[in-house]
């Protein structure tokens, strides 16, 4: 099948709004490939907090995410062959995924990568600027979303279920806090594609989200 294509679908959102989930779940159900965006800048962001690389350093930052050995197997998070997928949820590393995340080098470094999982039989492709920037034509393009509220309660939920400590009032503060680095970036602000189906999941199901895709995937389909 021609690279172009192969079909693929961009779900794009802020921090915590449930995306990663329902694009997983929308994979599964198509036996698509999935591609966690965000996971690749916790990837490198973990690198860069274990060997002590500043924020600073966009340069090495870049070399970091360009020779990134990144792969996703089974619902897991590896880089090279070991499993970070409860690691790369830790706040710490969050934190320095979105302010690394508004450096064009480093940005600019993981372009060719991402679009490297664009497969045969297709891709569910999660982040924030999978539809205006890194998959602008693809099949279907979402902007899931949540109110703050909701999407704290929910990242709090998740990690008091890892393991991790967490205190609602910091989660809150920190989700505004990349929600306005994310929006007002100079590269690749967070927002809609053009074309994007709006859906706010503040009171949805990640099942009831996953219904709503699929339907505007089989509209463009029959379309």
């Amino acid at each position: 099948m021609p690279h172009s294509n192969i079909p693929v679908i961009a779900i794009d959102g802020p921090t915590a709004s449930g995306k990663g989930t329902v694009a997983h779940k929308v994979a599964d159900r198509l036996g698509f490939h999935y591609l966690d965006s965000g996971a690749l800048y916790r990837l490198t962001a973990l690198m860069a907090l274990r060997r002590g690389t500043e924020l600073a350093d966009e340069h090495a930052l870049a070399k970091l995410a360009e020779h990134l050995p990144a792969s996703f197997s089974g619902g897991e998070i590896l880089l090279a062959k070991e499993n970070v997928t409860q690691l790369i949820r830790a706040e710490e590393v969050g934190n320095m995924a979105s302010k690394i995340a508004a450096l064009p080098a480093v940005r600019q470094a993981l372009f060719a990568l991402q679009l490297g999982f664009r497969r045969a039989p297709g891709l569910v492709a999660d982040g924030r600027d999978m539809g205006t920037v890194i998959f602008p034509h693809a099949q279907l393009k979402v902007f899931l979303t949540a109110s703050t509220e909701a999407r704290a309660q929910r990242r709090y939920k998740q990690l008091i279920d890892k393991g991790f400590s967490a205190n609602i009032e910091d989660l809150l503060s920190d989700l505004k806090a990349r929600d306005d680095r994310d929006t007002y970036r100079a590269i690749a602000p967070l927002m809609p594609a053009e074309g994007a189906h709006l859906l706010d999941t503040s009171n949805m199901t990640a099942d009831e989200a996953v219904e709503e895709v699929l339907k505007w995937y089989a509209h463009t389909k029959q379309s």
